[in-house]
């Protein structure tokens, strides 16, 4: 007889990123638990960056779900005045740990095969120019960007009058503003992801 090893398939990794000032009772860190959780549950997991606000609140939202998170820290070799740094509260199951804040951003936009983005500061706003342009860049095999919330219509249409944006660069987004939303759209497209 024949021994036929079965390929063991991983679950396809949502990168949750987002804003660290977020608290509990903020709708962006309520939206981020919720959504990892439901993730969580039908079998996704999750990375974020190891810190506070929506990445907290990621790591919750998933081990409520059942699954774990990988964390992809960022250690500086000095306190930096304006980095939040890992969270004590934010019990994440594995770590990635990068002395380089722009290789936490690349090893976590590298390690999941989804980003879904919330609301944020100016480290959500080049945690999405990264993720963008690369999946701009390899499109067809790109990985799906999902903005959480309307407020990121009126910020595309603002980089659409204001920079320029060649033709199909905002086909690869898409805007959700719900968990079951986020949920529906992966499962409507990963088939067609590579993982």
């Amino acid at each position: 007889m024949e021994n036929k090893e079965e390929k063991v398939k991983r679950p396809l990794m949502v990168c949750i990123l987002g804003g660290a000032a977020w608290n509990e009772e903020d709708e962006p860190y309520i939206q981020a638990k919720a959504t990892a959780k439901i993730l969580a549950e039908n079998g996704y997991g999750i990375v974020n960056g190891g810190g506070p606000g929506v990445m907290r609140a990621s790591t919750e939202g998933a081990h409520e779900g059942g699954a774990g998170v990988l964390a992809v820290t960022y250690h500086p070799n000095k306190p930096k005045r304006h980095f939040e740094g890992t969270d004590p509260k934010n019990k994440f199951d594995l770590e990635v740990k990068t002395l380089d804040y722009f290789d936490r951003t690349k090893v976590m936009l590298q390690t999941s095969d989804i980003h879904v983005i919330f609301r944020g500061s100016i480290g959500t706003l080049s945690e999405f120019g990264m993720s963008w342009e690369n999946s701009y860049i390899h499109e067809p095999n790109n990985k799906p960007i999902i903005l959480f919330g309307n407020h990121w219509e009126g910020i595309l249409k603002s980089i659409d009058e204001n920079m320029t944006v060649r033709g199909g660069e905002t086909d690869i987004l898409k805007i959700c503003t719900t968990p079951q939303e986020v949920l529906d759209y992966i499962k409507s497209i990963e088939k067609t992801l590579i993982h």
